[in-house]
C-alpha cells in the first residue's frame, strides 16, 4: 500500500457520498472513496438489519412533495383545533401518502498498517426513501397525537420496487460517535478512558474494606489486598484485538469478518466507549452447551464452525460474542485442555485459557 496521504475525515467522506447517482452507487461507492482518499485500500461490507429513520415525508399520488410529516400534520390539526376525529375523518378521504426512509448499514474498512488494530472503518447507511402508507390508517382513529407522527400502519415486510422514490443512497450514520473510526487511536482511548475511572476510585478503594468468612470466623481486609490488580484491569475491546493477534486468527485481517458497533458519548457526566462486534458471516446454527456429550463432540463442532467461517479459532471470537456459541463451550474446551483430552494449536491454547481464568464478553 502506498503511503496515505491523509486519514478519512467526515466532511470529505460526505462530499464523496454526495457525488454518487443511485442506480450506480453499489458499484461506485469504493472506487469514490478511493479517489477522495488515494493510498487507501477500500472494501466494503454489507449487513441485512433493515431499519427505518423517523424522518418523513408527505406526498401526493404523482410524487409531488407537500412537507415534513410532523409540521404538516401539526398543521393540519390547528386547522381543526385539535380535534383529532375531524382530522381523521377528513384525512382518509384524501389520496395523500407518507414516505419513510429505510435502510442497513454498510461499513467500509482501509488498512493502515499490518497490525490487527491498523484500519480505519466507516460505519455508513444504504438507504432509499419509500412510498410507505396512506396519511391516516383509514380504518382505526388514531390514540393520540404521536400516533400521526409515528405512524404504526406502515408495514415493512413487502417492498415493491414502484414504491421506491429515491435511492439507494449511501449516508455516514451517526452512530454515538463511532461513524469514523481508526482501531488502533479508538483502542488506546479505551484504555486510557478505563484507567483514569479506576484512578478516580483510588481514594475510595483505598479505604474500602471487605468482610472475609474463613474458619476461624469473619475479618476485615482492604478491598485493594483481596484485589490486588484491579488497576490493571484491560478492557475487554483491548483483549479482542490481543486475542486476535496472538491467536491462529491473527493470520486474517480482523474487518474481514467482524464490523463494530463503536460508541463514543458522554451521559450523565460518565464517559461511554467501547464496541460491540458483529460478525459479517454468522454460521447458520448456533452452538449451544451440550452437557451430556463429551468434548471430543465439542471440538468437532467448533473445528465445524471455523471450517464455514474460513476463520481458524473463529468460534472463540463468536464465542466472546455470546450469541453463535456459550461461553460454557469455551469453558468445556479450556477444561479438556487443562485434562490433556484435546488439544489446539500453542497459540489458541494460551489465548483460551487465559479467557478461562478471566473471562470477557460483549
Amino acid at each position: 500500500m502506498t503511503s496515505p496521504l491523509r486519514l478519512p475525515d467526515a466532511t470529505s467522506i460526505n462530499a464523496a457520498l454526495a457525488g454518487l447517482e443511485p442506480a450506480t452507487a453499489d458499484a461506485d461507492l469504493v472506487p469514490a472513496l478511493a479517489h477522495a482518499f488515494p493510498g487507501f485500500q477500500f472494501s466494503v461490507a454489507r449487513i441485512d438489519d433493515d431499519y427505518w429513520r423517523d424522518t418523513r415525508s408527505v406526498i401526493r399520488p404523482d410524487g409531488t412533495r407537500i412537507g415534513e410529516l410532523r409540521p404538516w400534520m401539526t398543521g393540519e390539526l390547528a386547522k381543526d383545533d385539535g380535534d383529532l376525529d375531524a382530522l381523521w375523518r377528513r384525512l382518509k378521504e384524501t389520496d395523500l401518502q407518507i414516505t419513510e426512509w429505510r435502510g442497513t448499514s454498510a461499513f467500509v474498512f482501509a488498512p493502515t498498517g499490518p497490525a490487527a488494530a491498523d484500519y480505519v472503518q466507516i460505519a455508513l447507511g444504504r438507504e432509499s426513501e419509500w412510498q410507505a402508507a396512506p396519511i391516516v390508517n383509514p380504518d382505526y382513529r388514531p390514540f393520540g397525537e404521536e400516533d400521526l407522527f409515528d405512524p404504526s400502519w406502515i408495514r415493512r415486510d413487502e417492498f415493491r420496487e414502484a414504491d421506491r422514490l429515491v435511492g439507494p443512497v449511501y449516508r455516514l450514520l451517526d452512530r454515538a460517535g463511532g461513524a469514523l473510526v481508526h482501531l488502533r487511536s479508538f483502542l488506546g482511548r479505551c484504555d486510557r478512558i478505563e484507567r483514569e475511572r479506576r484512578e478516580a476510585k483510588r481514594p475510595e478503594l483505598e479505604r474500602r474494606v471487605i468482610q472475609e468468612i474463613g474458619p476461624d470466623g469473619a475479618r476485615e481486609i482492604p478491598f485493594l489486598d483481596a484485589v490486588p490488580d484491579w488497576f490493571e484491569h484491560v478492557p475487554r475491546e483491548l483483549r479482542f484485538f490481543e486475542d486476535w493477534e496472538q491467536s491462529s486468527a491473527g493470520a486474517q485481517r480482523v474487518f474481514a469478518h467482524w464490523a463494530l458497533d463503536i460508541r463514543d458519548y458522554t451521559h450523565k457526566g460518565e464517559r461511554e466507549v467501547g464496541f460491540i462486534p458483529r460478525p459479517l458471516r454468522p454460521p447458520k446454527d448456533r452452538l449451544l452447551p451440550m452437557p451430556d456429550k463429551s468434548v471430543h463432540i465439542l471440538m468437532d463442532r467448533i473445528e465445524a464452525i471455523d471450517r464455514e467461517l474460513g476463520l481458524p479459532f473463529g468460534w472463540f471470537f463468536l464465542m466472546t460474542h455470546g450469541h453463535w456459541v456459550e461461553a460454557e463451550i469455551g469453558q468445556a474446551v479450556a477444561a479438556g485442555l487443562r485434562e490433556q483430552r484435546v488439544r489446539l494449536p500453542d497459540r489458541d491454547t494460551q489465548v483460551l485459557l487465559r479467557w478461562a481464568d478471566r473471562p470477557y464478553g460483549f
